[in-house]
């Protein structure tokens, strides 16, 4: 089984750019980030015309969040239990909107098999910058979904979870081309707080009050092939001279983490005129699809 996570920076853009990632990787499941676009403007066609059913969550032309399978897609859910949602502030922190809970989220069971995967189609929130309140929103957004997994896993430890897609985070220095640019003048991605939340799904819960519940999951890409990054910025020639960034990734349960083969990144896609600026991550599986 073979199942990619994309950042595609508008699917009505680059439609044709994800049928041939499909086709490419003989992918069964592909899950899209940032799809920028209601369901209804989703271009399912093309898709269901090669065997895969389709199912988005989006609320206008930003974020945006899909699953694409051929291998059965039931169960949807858009969005996940305590998933927060964002809320303007002026200067002095005082809320100028109520709180939207974006399009960041999406959730199906995958697989026809005995037992199917719950796969989850993810697009963490970019904090801006430090004192931006969606850097706060940022941090609550990630520990809010490990709280949640965990929960699911506490009351069913052999459940298969993938959690895959655009985490906004670079947990290892390796991780962007040029560590000290990142510290001194971005000041995103590389921060202690970011990379705790993430390397909190890597940890066992205790359950306990103020801590999350269930068993660790295992990040899958870290030993891939193909590249050692999976998003280079349009500006300044970043790709030519390869200052990218890797921050995709995809975590599993402790049983789906079990059948876990391969992984890949697409390198090749992130060429030719009208390449989305991050390119697919692809995880194998022995299991029956």
């Amino acid at each position: 089984m073979r199942i990619a996570t994309w950042n595609i920076n508008s699917i009505r853009a680059r439609a044709e750019r994800a049928l041939g990632v499909l086709d490419r990787w003989d992918l069964d499941v592909l899950l899209l980030q940032e799809t920028k676009c209601k369901p209804e403007q989703f271009p399912a066609e093309p898709f269901e015309a090669a065997g895969y059913q389709v199912a988005a969550a989006g609320l206008n032309q930003w974020n945006g969040v899909a699953i694409i399978s051929r291998i059965g897609l039931d169960n949807v859910e858009i969005g996940f239990p305590g998933q927060p949602g964002f809320a303007k502030e002026d200067g002095a922190g005082a809320l100028l909107s109520e709180p939207v809970v974006e399009a960041r989220a999406i959730r199906a069971r995958v697989g026809t098999g005995s037992r199917g995967i719950d796969v989850w189609s993810l697009y963490i929130p970019n904090g801006r910058s430090y004192n931006d309140p969606h850097f706060r929103y940022k941090l609550e957004f990630l520990r809010r979904l490990r709280a949640a997994v965990g929960e699911q896993l506490a009351a069913d430890p052999a459940r298969r979870i993938l959690l895959a897609g655009d985490w906004n985070v670079a947990p290892e220095d390796t991780d962007v081309w040029d560590i000290d640019f990142f510290r001194n003048d971005v000041g995103m991605y590389v921060t202690d707080e970011e990379r705790a939340v993430f390397n909190a799904f890597g940890k066992p819960g205790t359950g306990t009050e103020g801590d999350f519940a269930g068993p660790a999951l295992t990040e899958l890409t870290r030993g891939a092939d193909g590249a050692d990054y999976t998003f280079w910025d349009y500006q300044r020639l970043r790709f030519p001279k390869n200052h990218g960034m890797r921050i995709d990734f995809g975590w599993a349960s402790p049983e789906l983490a079990d059948l876990f083969a391969a992984a890949h990144i697409d390198r090749d896609e992130r060429k030719g005129k009208g390449a989305s600026d991050h390119v697919p991550v692809i995880m194998e599986f022995d299991a029956e699809a």
